[in-house]
């Protein structure tokens, strides 16, 4: 049921103008395919904004846990938000206010969140939990935020903490109650609560324990997650035993490969960017370094940047020579589990 109402309040958020936009962008994607070229019609009916690359965890394959991007960081202005949604703001329908780092350390994360629903747009954002004290479970669902998946990759203190290093188990358990309260306490429908568990090595015997978890938690919607690791190719600690639940596959010869076709082509190319918490936009969240910069949206507008020669260039290469694209080679695009 719960899932149900979360679709209908995403098609809740269609007009005309977003309607016929999702019509030119899925036609641009199917004649890309065709044709062999890019085509682009229409704008991202769907875009992810980094509130922040701050974290309060370390977490070992996130660049922001392991404090190592080679790129800036910082916060996300309301005023560069604003400029951003001022701008394709009516043809979006989905907001994922996610890429790096934690949004709740974003001190404008409510504000963004409420002007975004203003604008009847779905938003949605990825939390550790751990500033998910009463208060902002209360602001939480008080801002109207649609969406919020909330991690949690193991039960008990010490398997939780084997990833989520420097993280606490019994925070995330209060975050998600807290918010499962204040829904009641507000007879509100939103935000759909998705309890989210990556399936590790460490954590893979209890996937049975964290469906019990999430019914007794109250959570709308329990999702298993395949991890992504970035040294794979001699095999890792991380990639669970269980191939089901596992990116990688061993070869013949002992070593480790991704489970995909690398077909050339991309969803996502079409219908969907990333944006920086400084105004960079990059093809999708596998670029978390900011490496494939498509433009900046601080000196160029975003329909500039989303028709540019560095975009058009980069979707060729996706349709031509997919796997020959570094972010490409770790992607689950394409991938059969």
């Amino acid at each position: 049921m719960a899932n149900i109402r979360d679709s209908f309040n995403i098609i809740s958020k269609i007009t005309p103008v977003r309607l016929w936009n999702l019509f030119l962008v899925q036609l641009s994607y199917y004649l890309t395919n065709l044709l062999k070229k890019p085509v682009l019609w229409g704008k991202p009916f769907s875009i992810s904004i980094e509130p922040t690359t701050s974290c309060n965890l370390r977490c070992p394959e996130c660049p922001s846990g392991l404090r190592q991007f080679s790129r800036n960081t910082g916060m996300l202005t309301f005023d560069l938000y604003q400029k951003i949604v001022n701008e394709i703001g009516n043809k979006l329908m989905y907001m994922i206010l996610y890429f790096q780092g934690e949004p709740y350390l974003n001190p404008s994360f409510f504000d963004i969140v409420k002007d975004a629903g203003r604008r009847k747009i779905y938003t949605a954002t990825s939390t550790n939990a751990h500033f998910l004290n009463d208060e902002n479970a209360r602001k939480t669902v008080e801002s109207g935020l649609d969406r919020i998946i909330v991690s949690l990759d193991g039960i008990g203190q010490e398997t939780y903490a084997a990833y989520r290093v420097g993280g606490r188990y019994q925070r995330v358990l209060d975050g998600i109650e807290n918010l499962v309260k204040w829904k009641k306490q507000l007879k509100s429908k939103t935000p759909h609560i998705i309890l989210q568990f990556i399936v590790f090595r460490t954590n893979e015997h209890q996937i049975e324990d964290v469906k019990s978890l999430s019914k007794k938690l109250g959570v709308d919607e329990l999702q298993l997650k395949t991890a992504q690791v970035y040294e794979y190719k001699h095999g890792n600690p991380l990639i669970p035993v269980n191939n089901k639940y596992s990116r990688y596959r061993q070869k013949n010869d002992g070593t480790w490969e991704i489970k995909n076709d690398f077909k050339n082509k991309c969803y996502r190319m079409s219908v969907s960017c990333v944006i920086t918490w400084d105004g960079l936009v990059v093809p999708c969240c596998f670029d978390k370094d900011a490496i494939h910069q498509m433009g900046d949206l601080k000196t160029h507008s975003f329909d500039d940047v989303w028709k540019s020669e560095p975009y058009k260039a980069f979707r060729t290469r996706v349709i031509t020579n997919r796997k020959s694209i570094d972010i490409c080679t770790n992607c689950t695009e394409g991938m059969k589990l």
